[in-house]
This record gives C-alpha cells, structure tokens and sequence, in this order.
C-alpha cells in the first residue's frame, strides 16, 4: 500500500484515531484475509469475518495474522442465529416471509453481516469482492435502511491526485435519478465532505450554464440546484455550503470561466462536489478523470444509509479493502 498519498494518509489516520468495528462478510476471500491482516496490524479497525470459521482462521494463520486480534463467526453456528432470524422476520413479515425463511435468510453471511450492523454488535460492513452489487446493497435496504430524512441511497467517489480531493456523485447506483432523488443524492454527498473534513463546494452539472440550453433537463437540473441549496440552508445556515446548478464542468471548475459564464456564482468556479445528471455522465466521468487525468478513484462509496455498508468492485485488491475500512470506519464516527 502507497501510503505516501495525501488523501489515504488523512483517511488512514482519522480511522486509527478513533478505531471502530467493521465486518467482512467475505471471510474466505485471500483479499479479505490480507486486508483483515494489514488493518489489524495498522490499528485501523476492529475485525470480525464471517463465513467457515475453519477455513478462514486457517487461512489468517498461514498469512501470519495476529488471532487474538480478529473475530471469526460462522453465521450457522452463532449463538445469535434466532435472535437476528426473529429480527429479520419482523423486518420483512409484511412483505411475505415466513419464520422459517428468515432464519434460512439470516444464515447468508450478507444478510447475517447487516444484522450484526442493524443491532449495533459493529459499526459498518464492507463487501462486494465476492458479491455482486445488488447483493451488497439489497441487504443493506432492507435491514439497515435509508437515514432519516432520505429516500435514496447513492453512492459517490473521491477522486484524489496530489493535494486535490474532488467529489463525484452519483456514479454507481441511480441511472436516472429523479429531482427529489438528486437532491438527497446533493445533501448525503454534502455530508460525507464533512464527514471528510471538506468544505463542500457543490456544482449541480449540466451540459448548459445558467440556461445556455433550454430543456426539460437542463431545467430540472437548475431546480436541484434551488432546492438543495433551500434544504442545505436549513441544515447548515444561509449560505454555509455553496451550491450552484445548472452549471457546465468547465463553469464549476475554473474561476476565469465561471465569471463569464456564471457571474455572481456562490461556487465561483471553486467547486469540489459534483452532482452528475444521471449515472451514463457520472461513471464515464470518472473513469476518464481516472484513466486520463491521472486521478485516484476510491470508491463506489455508499451514502443515505442510517449505518454504514460500502460495496467494493469485484476487482478489488486488498490495498483498496483497506482502504474501504479506513472510509466506512469514517463514515461510523
């Protein structure tokens, strides 16, 4: 792991400052077991993995892994089984599911694992080497749910170089978010830059400026920037985060552009927080930044959720686990 980079040397230290408990649904997996290893040894975190215990306490011992400071739990054999199987029934008992379902349920290491996060026996969850995204998150829907005041879970990227740290949002999970849908998407993006230790400069991104086009969509996104900047007033106070919309890349980004473009603009071409149309603009946004700018990608990062659950890609490798840890550890605090 590179830990001479700025963004993972902040991230590293915050989460060793104040250390929380994050499970690894994933336990058999050798990068969950290298992850689980380098976080422990860093101090970043508490462990727990889940899965064959035999398999997993073998394969952290070959690795060279301190045991004593590692958790293991199969989900079959926990003594708390039933009480998460009875949890879970009430959850989900009026959509269907019978008592016997929601123990055979429970017993997935996903589903066991959002349990653990749901009833406060860990502070976040970290998966998707393994799983596939829809794997990752329905779990989290139905048990951890969405926080209160939002409807939408979302997820976003630091994409970091050098001293810079900028904010995407959405590039993961909404294809074609709704105005409602981008105004939380706005606020849990919001909340993370502080979360982070940002101060958040919001562009609300189209392919017009201040109606350079005219239609339905640029209209629609110039109402997320009013509404959002309604709503981040009542949280934070008049004009404590600078939110601006629509606004084209280059009129968000380069102070020259945005006083011809967007003069008065309260981003003044400062931004640090992008909001994209929809999630075609927000992934090929990022990948480009990534593959031709040179930036870092560290994410998808899940936001909206009352509790922390983060979905990595399933090409992961263990520096991006830890990684993951260190920003779901954050995301607990």
């Amino acid at each position: 792991m590179d830990t001479t980079k700025p963004f993972l040397q902040k991230i590293l230290k915050k989460a060793a400052s104040n250390v929380k408990h994050i499970v690894l649904p994933e336990g058999d997996d050798p990068r969950m077991i290298a992850a689980a290893q380098i976080a422990t040894e860093m101090k970043l975190a508490k462990i727990t993995m889940l899965g064959n215990a035999d398999k997993i306490t073998s394969a952290l011992k070959a690795a060279g892994a301190n045991l004593k400071e590692i958790k293991v739990i199969d989900p079959v054999k926990s003594e708390k089984l039933q009480a998460y199987a009875e949890q879970f029934f009430n959850l989900r008992k009026s959509k269907g599911i019978t008592e016997d379902q929601a123990l055979a349920t429970v017993k997935d290491v996903m589903y066991f694992g959002n349990m653990m996060l749901k009833g406060g026996d860990c502070d976040g969850l970290v998966s998707g080497a393994v799983h596939s995204t829809p794997d990752t998150v329905r779990p989290a829907l139905q048990i951890v749910k969405a926080a209160p005041g939002l409807k939408t879970v979302s997820s976003m990227f630091f994409m970091s170089k050098g001293e810079q740290t900028l904010l995407f949002s959405d590039c993961g999970l909404n294809e074609y978010p709704t105005p409602e849908q981008l105004v939380d998407i706005v606020l849990s993006t919001v909340k993370t830059g502080f979360q982070f230790d940002f101060q958040p400069r919001v562009a609300v991104l189209s392919y017009s400026t201040k109606g350079s086009a005219v239609s339905e969509k640029t209209k629609m996104m110039a109402g997320v920037a009013l509404s959002a900047r309604e709503k981040l007033d009542q949280i934070y106070g008049v004009g404590k985060v600078p939110v601006d919309g629509e606004l084209q890349f280059d009129a968000a980004y380069v102070p020259a552009i945005a006083a011809k473009k967007a003069p008065g603009s309260p981003v003044e071409g400062k931004a640090n927080v992008f909001i994209f149309p929809d999630l075609g603009a927000g992934n090929l946004a990022y990948k480009i930044t990534e593959r031709l700018g040179g930036y870092d990608a560290y994410g998808p990062i899940l936001q909206g959720l009352s509790k922390p659950v983060n979905d990595l890609s399933r090409g992961c490798s263990a520096d991006d686990i830890v990684a993951t840890i260190a920003i779901t550890s954050i995301q607990a605090m």
